[in-house]
């Protein structure tokens, strides 16, 4: 598997729990040290800082140091990674649907009654 075949799957696995795609919804609005993202759950900071590291190794976010503070920042480029994918397997599934809908209503047309003018009398 390449380079980016990897990465989607680490992203995928990392967002496939609900603590993390939280955690990443939370960063979207703005970055915050881990016991900020902490505060709302009823896990311990080692529980938390533990799902960070995930979302980190997956690309989804970093941390920087600020003085005492170390924010956990979303990065955003991992994003682009993951749309172009989906859209790729979307235009797919958009194109096989309009092919059905073409078959459909070809179908559609066929099954029409014909209407045949009366017979002259002769």
């Amino acid at each position: 598997m390449d380079e980016s075949g990897e990465r989607l799957n680490r992203v995928f696995a990392a967002l496939a729990d609900p603590t993390r795609r939280a955690l990443v919804a939370r960063l979207a609005a703005a970055d915050a040290t881990v016991s900020e993202l902490a505060e709302p759950y009823e896990m311990s900071l080692q529980a938390i800082s533990k799902h960070v590291k995930v979302l980190e190794d997956a690309g989804l976010v970093t941390r920087s140091r600020d003085a005492q503070r170390r924010p956990v920042h979303l990065d955003a480029e991992i994003f682009d990674l993951m749309t172009t994918w989906i859209e790729r397997y979307r235009r797919t599934a958009e194109q096989r649907y309009q092919r059905l809908d073409a078959v459909l209503a070809q179908l559609a047309d066929d099954e029409q009654p014909q209407v045949f003018p009366p017979k002259e009398a002769s």
